[in-house]
């Protein structure tokens, strides 16, 4: 952000919200650069169905062009929804400051299949964005962090303007920018600059002309020095004699506006009374021991505290409250009520609490004495539940008895005074020894009236004409002061606190705090006052230091800060803000728009923590990598190299035209700092280390990438602290009289501070932000470079801390690798501290000097400057005070074009002829993958520390890369691994160089050229730069071919979410060529592996099932017709029994053992003729058959049978479902153990057939599984081998749902004409239509499958009552082996409904639907079994071998794991039926709004996945599973196919 160059296209900085709307930034802290012209963007980007889009609108308080900055006035932006993309808002930033954002909605509510009522209107919290001020000077932009302030106590200038101009003359030589100055207007008796008598105005004691001369001065400021002006704004407090408090004591806490101050009064006129007679009570006066100060604290209790009854604001009032509840009770009026009822079997204490609870009034204040009172009436109920009604006989009881209970009560009270007399004892006593004892107090001497025994917490305004007029409550007003680690939200003063009273603040006696309220309603003339006040400040000046900040109530800062900002846009705030917390330190910094903290280096107390300082505001560590900036054009997606950001061109809401855009990722930001080697609060070097530590210090804070400053007298080197209450020297300074060169010289470091300023200003303006800091015994190096140009400078620094005279060791020889250095210069410090030349310079009574101190040059400073390296040695004499800077620059670095900008372009080009195949050997190939493409020779990459990447292409180094490079984890083994050698480099070029030579791969050879090209160029760079280099190269070609990829897919995916393009790129990884595997056996084809790395080569890759599962989402969603064209001609060509196998092996050794894989074939089919262009023409092509058409022999493949015969696709639907009308009985070819160890002998049988009555196919047995819940028992321990998990015979509902999709598809293709056959021959031999085979199923389909709500309807279903687990569902079999096991819950449901909606009851649908979305649903997948059967076991761990028959050897595999891939069913289902019922754009929205909220977990999934997929399942409630495949394809697959649903329901 410090960078000044203009843009060259339009800037973009991307801002995502979440689902809450809260924004999806690294630390949640939104810092902006300043304002450009032309004006930068900020992009609010919003999933287009996110809860916050119901009805929502983001409202932001940005002024537009031309507006001046209204707190309260935001502009609407509605977000209208779109499931498939990411909305965006483009606001323009015109003006720095601190702005405010919240999105209102409609909440959504729980999913419920009835009505339910609508939940109400709400809000976010308020979020923030700060937009860094564009500060200017003479016409060059100064970035906060290239600011050098130099401070000054402004009464020690002298006289406007010839003492003055001196000195700014003298501050601008030494190449200062901005002066800040202490409080320049008229101050108040104390002489404080911070107690301002006036502050309207300026002090007469300078500035004779008053505002005039300040108007002058500016001016010639920034004219004739090149100096900013910066000034302390005082909102607080004022001082205890300003005229206009005695005319308006409301802008003080007095006891008229905060009564519960007046204990607080009481007690300190109390404790000064007791100081004032300290002697008649014969105590010392004079506190000269420990024993001294013991004595009066001893006599404090009787001689003070007894004496005002503090205890008396705490308490109730115990005569008056018992006698005000008997009268109440003797009246009659009161009785007893319900809340009371048995009150006479109470206890003392449960009474007691009756009325703490009930009756007690001021629980919660601290006003006047017995202030705390209990109600009467409700003392008198419980004394009627108690004691009956009121009877004069025993009146006397019920006092006593009223009198016992309130005593009671008042036992807590009594203890919370003794608990705040023990903090006040203490509190006075430690105040007391700090002020009279403590060495490093100002031992005041003497108790006597000029130094009273305490420091009064009120101001006593005086009794004249003007005062008389008020309450004389109104003239005691409290004190400002400071509170050790105080809740900086909480006012010291108010109502809730009791600090005042119990004496825990330190005081500023000459101050009156200020008392604004909660608006300027509360306490107009002090807002209007103050509003004057800091509106004359921003006239004049460019910054603002907000004195004591952490104690200036929030909202008066934002409201005075709005009031400066109008007058002066640009106005940059500083403050020094200390709460102790760094949460609290954002709150105050967002809110407020502060440009820095004010830090202080002489908070060090060692060399180790002045490292640590530096360290900590010193930057980025060098060679950080890259993470703000992807560049693009307004129609190209980027990938999600940018962390996880790859929506940011999606369609925008409100955006601007169309134009070249570099869009920013907002980075992590921490608090900017500024930061000074010395403030005017504190000690000097002279006091608190040695006083040569002058110029090192100032090097090191100078080489911090912060804004810096320092402070008149430091740079002189003067011997002590100012007061600036009580000083009345002025200043004097050699640079203000003299010509400052950069050099050696006397009288201070002022020469060499003008270097360094020079070289911090630079710096800092050309965005020099990366830091290597290095700390070696009280030597300290620091190298701040360009993280682009790589240019930079070095600085050793001796420090000079207390005891090591003049040695402190020599410091190791300094090897920077890769780099050349030149000396700029070395000097040394020498300072004459003695108590002599102290003395001498406070014997000046009218000047503040500096000591005697000269800077001289150190000769001998090693500089060899290698072929590799710069080396860089200190003599021998190289004293404590002593700093050496140097010049750097990288030469491997430079580039004609930038060395940057070189890696990162051309890669668009480069990888512009790759197809989707070349894309899944560029970026993706798992292991076993890559095993089989080279041969077993190639594997993927392993990081010594971290492991095997997942990929060998470029998404295995990019999911290993990308949280290091957004998190700047520059010690992950990754980046230690590049600085040890380019073996990375070699392993991705060699890769693609090997590759690009095969057949088939020649538009690899552009890509590898490139990325060969690139590592070239970043080979030979130092080591400590390769991490970040070889990120931007792997980055560039991560996009590069990720944009190919959105190019090649569908425009859906192309302009859709980066959620569904990352499903989408699920087909890239999926699909490729493999050796060992094809689609047919002569050929090598493209294939679909079922999931990665477990299912990749041979006979695991091609799965029937989980290709047709697959294969809508994967390949046609996303527009890739060719795939799906050829794993259909290859399918259809292996068709026998009317089945498709399960396992293809290349059409060699297929397989066919499930029932299912046909019918999710024939729905592929039919989506294939609906989706794809021209679609129904696939019907007429042929294919060669594997075996010949309606004959169940095997033979092998190349059998002169194999692939003779053709048929044409409509005959394969012909053929399949003739066969199973006709019902299926055969064996499985090669039954036995060699084909399957596993499977009992019966299992190999294969028995379908329809029962006409219903039209519902049945088949299978209870030992084997033909569907894909198709896990086997294998545990010989358990006795489970041969024994399915869930053999799901019968006739599963999914099976019926696609027989009747694919009946209905087919006579209405027949009715028109476009497919021959009307319908299929039965068994019998007589016929039936598909139409009519498709009304027995929908006349029977739910009298089949549906359990009803109640049992009183199970006669109108296929019900046996007694084996009902839950009601309204759908069975997920029918007539299955085991009856109970057709009643259980399954996700296999809305697979039918998906397909098949006819066949349900849109109300029955849904409730089942919320069945499943309350008990089957987990974060990602759904659970494979209803969590209430007996037989759910929710944790697969396929390596068990227990005797647990239920989940030995994995037998679990589909009860209770919740699996991926039916979620996209589920959603469908959901979608569908939920839309049915929706008939307004809102009630529609909220269908949306409820998959994109169950969507969360998916999302999540692959976005931290390295493997950059979803898996084949996880455990109970979406816990890990080891034994799944990290990545499979009908998971991503199903879920594309929600978004090409969404889509067309979002048309209608």
């Amino acid at each position: 952000m410090g960078s000044i160059s203009p843009p060259t296209s339009q800037e973009v900085y991307y801002l995502p919200l979440n689902d809450a709307g809260h924004p999806d930034v690294p630390g949640g802290y939104i810092y902006l650069p300043a304002p450009n012209d032309p004006a930068y963007i900020v992009r609010f980007a919003i999933e287009g169905t996110s809860s916050i889009c119901r009805e929502g609108s983001l409202w932001v308080n940005i002024p537009q062009k031309g507006e001046k900055f209204d707190r309260h006035a935001f502009h609407e932006f509605k977000l209208h929804p779109d499931f498939n993309q990411t909305l965006h808002v483009d606001v323009p930033i015109y003006l720095a400051g601190a702005f405010a954002f919240y999105t209102t909605y409609i909440p959504l509510p729980d999913f419920s299949s009835t009505e339910a009522a609508p939940p109400k209107p709400t809000k976010t919290e308020t979020f923030y964005m700060d937009v860094e001020p564009k500060l200017t000077v003479n016409g060059t932009v100064l970035p906060i962090d290239s600011l050098s302030i130099f401070s000054v106590i402004s009464k020690l200038m002298g006289q406007y303007p010839n003492d003055w101009e001196r000195h700014l003359q003298g501050i601008g030589q030494r190449e200062y920018n901005m002066v800040h100055f202490t409080p320049l207007m008229q101050r108040g008796s104390s002489n404080s600059p911070y107690s301002m008598y006036d502050q309207l105005t300026f002090d007469p004691a300078c500035f004779s002309n008053g505002e005039k001369d300040v108007a002058t001065m500016i001016s010639s400021m920034e004219k004739n020095h090149g100096l900013l002006g910066l000034t302390d704004v005082v909102w607080n407090h004022t001082a205890n004699n300003s005229k206009w408090l005695e005319a308006h004591p409301e802008a003080g806490y007095n006891l008229e506006t905060a009564p519960w101050l007046e204990a607080a009064l009481e007690l300190d006129n109390a404790l000064l009374q007791y100081g004032t007679d300290l002697a008649k009570y014969g105590l010392p006066t004079e506190l000269k021991s420990a024993d001294d100060l013991q004595r009066v604290m001893e006599g404090m209790q009787p001689h003070c505290l007894d004496l005002v009854n503090i205890w008396e604001y705490y308490v109730v009032k115990v005569s008056r409250d018992a006698q005000a509840a008997v009268d109440a009770w003797m009246s009659g009026l009161t009785k007893a009520d319900s809340q009371v009822d048995g009150a006479k079997q109470w206890s003392l204490t449960q009474k007691v609490e009756f009325l703490r609870e009930n009756a007690l009034n001021g629980r919660d204040e601290f006003a006047g004495r017995f202030h705390r009172n209990v109600d009467p009436n409700v003392t008198a109920a419980l004394l009627t539940s108690v004691l009956g009604h009121g009877d004069i006989n025993r009146q006397q009881t019920a006092l006593d008895t009223a009198t016992a209970w309130l005593k009671a009560l008042n036992v807590a009270y009594y203890r919370e005074y003794d608990a705040d007399v023990a903090i006040i004892k203490q509190q006075v006593q430690d105040r007391v020894r700090y002020l009279r004892l403590d060495h490093d107090g100002p031992r005041l001497g003497p108790i006597n009236k000029e130094h009273a025994f305490i420091e009064s917490y009120f101001t006593r305004l005086p009794l004249n004409e003007t005062t008389r007029k008020h309450n004389p409550k109104a003239l005691f007003l409290v004190n400002n002061g400071w509170v050790w680690a105080a809740d900086a939200m909480k006012d010291n003063a108010g109502s809730s606190s009791r600090t005042y009273l119990c004496r825990q603040v330190i005081v500023w006696g000459d101050c009156a705090k200020l008392r604004y309220g909660r608006s300027p309603e509360d306490n107009p003339y002090l807002w209007d006052f103050m509003t004057r006040y800091t509106r004359l400040m921003a006239k004049y000046f460019a910054g603002f230091r907000i004195d004591n900040c952490h104690s200036t109530p929030l909202h008066v800062a934002e409201y005075l800060l709005d009031q400066a900002r109008n007058v002066r846009p640009d106005l940059a705030v500083f403050a020094e803000l200390f709460t102790g917390d760094e949460k609290m330190d954002y709150v105050f910094v967002k809110r407020l728009g502060l440009s820095a903290l004010i830090r202080e280096a002489m908070q060090a107390w060692s060399t180790q923590e002045v490292s640590r300082l530096v360290h900590m505001h010193g930057g980025r560590p060098i060679g950080s990598f890259e993470v703000d900036t992807i560049s693009s054009s307004k129609n190209t997606k980027p990938s999600p190299a940018s962390n996880g950001i790859n929506d940011s061109l999606a369609a925008v809401n409100g955006s601007l035209a169309e134009k070249t855009e570099t869009v920013h990722n907002i980075r992590e930001s921490p608090v900017h700092a500024l930061f000074m080697d010395c403030t005017h609060d504190n000690e000097v070097l002279a006091q608190k280390r040695d006083a040569r530590d002058t110029l090192p210090n100032a090097a090191l804070v100078n080489m911090c990438a912060c804004a810096t400053g320092s402070v008149m007298g430091y740079d002189e080197i003067y011997p002590k602290l100012i007061n600036l209450v009580s000083e009345p020297r002025l200043y004097h300074s050699s640079f203000s009289d003299h010509e400052v060169k950069i050099g050696a010289g006397r009288g201070g470091i002022g020469r060499i501070k003008k270097l360094l300023n020079q070289i911090h200003t630079f710096m800092g303006r050309h965005g020099y932000d990366e830091t290597f800091i290095h700390h070696e015994g009280e030597y300290i190096t620091v190298h701040r470079m360009h993280p682009k140009t790589r240019k930079g400078y070095f600085t050793v620094a001796h420090t000079a801390f207390p005891g090591y005279g003049e040695g402190h060791g020599s410091l190791t020889p300094v090897h920077l690798g890769g780099t050349k250095a030149k000396l700029v210069g070395s000097w040394k410090l020498e300072v004459d501290a003695s108590e002599s030349a102290k003395q001498a310079v406070y014997n000046d009574r009218s000047l503040l000097r500096g000591l005697p101190s000269s800077v001289s040059q150190v000769l001998g400073i090693g500089l060899e400057n290698k072929a590799d390296e710069a080396v860089i040695t200190m003599p021998s004499h190289f004293p404590p005070g002593s700093i050496a800077i140097f010049e750097t620059w990288i030469p491997s670095a430079e580039h004609s074009e930038g060395l940057d900008q070189y890696v990162t372009s051309g890669g668009t080009q480069a990888f512009a002829e790759c197809s989707l195949i070349d894309l899944n050997f560029i970026l993706y190939r798992s292991e076993p993958e890559e095993r089989d493409a080279s041969g077993g020779k190639d594997g993927v990459y392993a990081v010594p520390g971290h492991g095997s990447l997942v990929y060998a292409g470029l998404q295995g180094w990019w999911s290993c890369l990308r949280d290091v490079v957004r998190y700047n984890k520059l010690g992950h083994p990754v980046c230690n691994h590049l600085r040890e050698g380019t073996w990375a480099m070699d392993y991705i070029v060699g890769r693609m160089e090997r590759m690009s030579k095969r057949k088939g791969y020649n538009s690899l050879s552009d890509p590898a050229a490139w990325l060969r090209s690139r590592f070239d160029a970043i080979r030979n760079i130092p080591s400590f730069l390769r991490p970040r280099y070889f990120a931007l190269v792997v980055q560039a070609a991560y996009d590069a071919a990720w944009a190919r990829g959105m190019e090649l897919m569908s425009d859906d995916v192309q302009l859709g979410q980066g959620f569904l393009q990352s499903l989408a790129m699920v087909s890239v990884q999926m699909t490729g060529y493999m050796p060992s595997a094809s689609l047919v056996p002569f050929e090598s084809i493209p294939s679909m592996a079922a999931g990665l790395p477990h299912f990749t080569t041979s006979w695991a890759r091609c799965w029937g099932r989980d290709i047709f599962i697959s294969l809508r989402g994967l390949y046609l969603a996303t527009g890739r017709y060719t795939d799906a064209h050829s794993h259909i001609m290859a399918f259809a060509s292996v068709l026998k029994h009317g089945m498709i196998p399960n396992l293809l092996s290349d059409g060699k050794l297929p397989r066919y053992n499930s029932r299912d894989s046909i019918w999710f074939f024939m729905q592929c089919i039919q989506d294939y003729t609906k989706m794809v262009p021209n679609g129904l023409e696939i019907l007429k092509e042929k294919v060669d058959r594997r075996f010949l058409p309606y004959d169940d022999t095997y033979f092998e493949f190349d059998d002169p049978r194999a692939y003779s015969q053709k048929s044409t696709i409509e005959e394969i639907i012909q053929e399949t479902l003739q066969r199973h009308a006709t019902g299926l009985s055969f064996r499985e070819a090669n039954a036995g153990p060699k084909l399957d160890m596993q499977m009992k002998d019966e299992g190999f049988n294969i028995e379908i057939h329809v029962d006409w009555k219903t039209g519902i196919i049945f088949g299978g047995n209870q030992s084997n599984c033909g569907t894909w819940m198709d896990k086997m028992g294998e545990s010989d321990r358990a006795g489970s081998r041969g024994v399915p998990g869930t053999p799901r015979d019968g006739a599963p509902i999914e099976i019926t749902g696609l027989l009747a999709s694919t009946l209905t598809w087919l006579a209405e293709l027949h009715e028109q004409g476009q497919y021959q056959f009307q319908g299929v021959m039965m068994e019998d031999g007589n016929s039936i239509s598909f139409k009519a085979w498709a009304s027995k199923l929908q006349d029977n389909f739910e009298r089949c499958y549906y359990v009803p709500q109640s049992p009183s309807e199970d006669g109108s279903y296929d019900i046996t009552s007694a084996m009902v687990n839950r009601r309204g569902i759908y069975k997920d079999l029918y007539r299955s082996g085991k009856e109970y096991e057709d009643y259980q819950l399954r996700p296999n449901f809305p697979i039918a409904m998906t397909v098949a909606p006819q066949l349900f009851t849109p109300e029955k649908a849904l409730g089942a639907l919320e069945m499943a979305d309350n008990y089957l649903r987990g974060p990602t997948g759904m659970a494979t079994l209803d969590p209430s059967d007996l037989n759910y076991k929710p944790y697969y761990i396929n390596s068990e071998d227990s005797t647990d028959f239920a989940t030995s050897k994995g037998r679990n595999y589909h009860q209770g794991p919740e699996w991926i891939w039916p979620t996209g069913f589920f959603l469908r289902a959901l979608l569908k039926f939920d839309l049915m019922r929706k008939t307004t754009k809102a009630e529609r929205t909220e269908a949306f709004q409820q998959i994109t909220r169950r969507l969360e977990g998916c999302k999540t999934a692959v976005r931290e996945s390295p493997w950059t997929g979803l898996a084949e399942l996880t455990q109970k409630n979406g816990e890990f599973c080891g034994d799944s495949s990290p990545t499979q394809c009908w998971s991503a697959g199903c879920l594309t196919d929600l978004f090409y649903d969404a889509k067309e329901f979002a048309r209608e």
